[in-house]
């Protein structure tokens, strides 16, 4: 096996941070662009029902401290030479600094996608490597048939069906949140049992992608002249399939890892909300009705930052993976 090419990464990831300044530059003024064309007013967000008895001048003053009578090229400027330092300012909306809102949701969001996201690579290789050892079989025209039919599913409509089935009807799972009703303690076991329904969920909505990938790159790898030739050398069937097959089918599947975080992010949103998980979901949302500059700014940077990062996450497994792969040349 050839020695890990750590300077070569090391290039790449450096190439990689660079390019995401201008990408980061250019997202958080688009947010701010947007949001400063947005109906909504800050102000009354802000205020909430005691806006509607307040007069103009208290109004204005409210607005002059809040910042938002200033253009949004300034509001921007100033949010990202603040941001530079660390200080991703204050949440109006949550009424806390928006490092402490993120801090405080960031980690069940995580949680929650990683769980469903290693649960969702496991099922769909495992349902794949079945589906590609005998093309056109029962089992195959199932799983890929089911495969399809997932994909076409919204991912709320999922959710909604898994509350009604495994919470009203059979009773067996929580419906959402994190802890128990009454509970005054986080505990594990609450935190497991909450987290079965919204992971399960989010990686169903993943597993469609990988188990159709791992199929037909498994599929096209029996195929190959080598693979052939250790089966007519008198080859197990399992050696084949999992010594020459499944590495060069499983490939593909690398690349996925970078284009399926935007969507897993999205899907993480909104199973977040339907099942009360205390992720960042509610916090986006409050945010971008009540026009919160630099809260939206911030979770913008943070899932660009991912989408980035798994980006490279993506680029570099399949070059440690495929030789044929050349680092310094992506």
């Amino acid at each position: 096996m050839s020695p890990v090419p750590w300077g070569a990464m090391a290039r790449l990831a450096g190439r990689r941070a660079l390019f995401a300044v201008p990408v980061v530059l250019v997202v958080t003024f688009g947010v701010f662009a947007v949001a400063a064309a947005s109906p909504f007013d800050p102000v009354k967000a802000y205020a909430g029902t005691a806006a509607l008895g307040a007069d103009q001048e208290t109004l204005d003053r409210l607005r002059d401290n809040l910042g938002v009578d200033q253009s949004f090229v300034a509001r921007w400027w100033h949010w990202l030479t603040s941001a530079v330092t660390g200080d991703f300012g204050d949440s109006s909306v949550m009424r806390q600094p928006v490092a402490e809102v993120i801090g405080e949701r960031l980690g069940w969001s995580a949680l929650l996608c990683a769980v469903a996201f290693t649960a969702a690579v496991l099922a769909g290789t495992l349902l794949g490597v079945l589906a590609a050892r005998r093309p056109g079989s029962p089992l195959d025209r199932a799983v890929t048939s089911l495969a399809y039919c997932l994909e076409a599913a919204p991912v709320f409509w999922i959710a909604l069906l898994a509350v009604w089935l495994f919470a009203l009807q059979w009773d067996v799972l929580p419906a959402g949140g994190l802890t128990d009703t009454g509970s005054e303690r986080v505990t594990p076991g609450q935190v497991t049992s909450h987290l079965v329904l919204p992971a399960g969920v989010l990686a169903v909505s993943q597993l469609p992608w990988f188990t159709l990938y791992v199929r037909q790159g498994v599929g096209d790898a029996l195929a190959e002249d080598p693979v052939r030739g250790a089966r007519a050398r008198g080859t197990g069937e399992r050696t084949v399939l999992l010594g020459h097959a499944l590495r060069s089918g499983l490939l593909p599947v690398l690349t996925l890892i970078g284009s399926r975080v935007p969507e897993l992010i999205t899907g993480a949103l909104l199973v977040e909300t339907v099942f009360s998980w205390p992720g960042i979901a509610a916090a986006t949302v409050e945010a971008a009705t009540a026009v919160d500059f630099p809260l939206l700014a911030a979770l913008t940077t943070l899932a660009t930052a991912a989408v980035l990062a798994g980006n490279l996450l993506a680029d570099l497994l399949y070059g440690l993976f495929d030789p044929r792969v050349k680092l310094d040349e992506m």
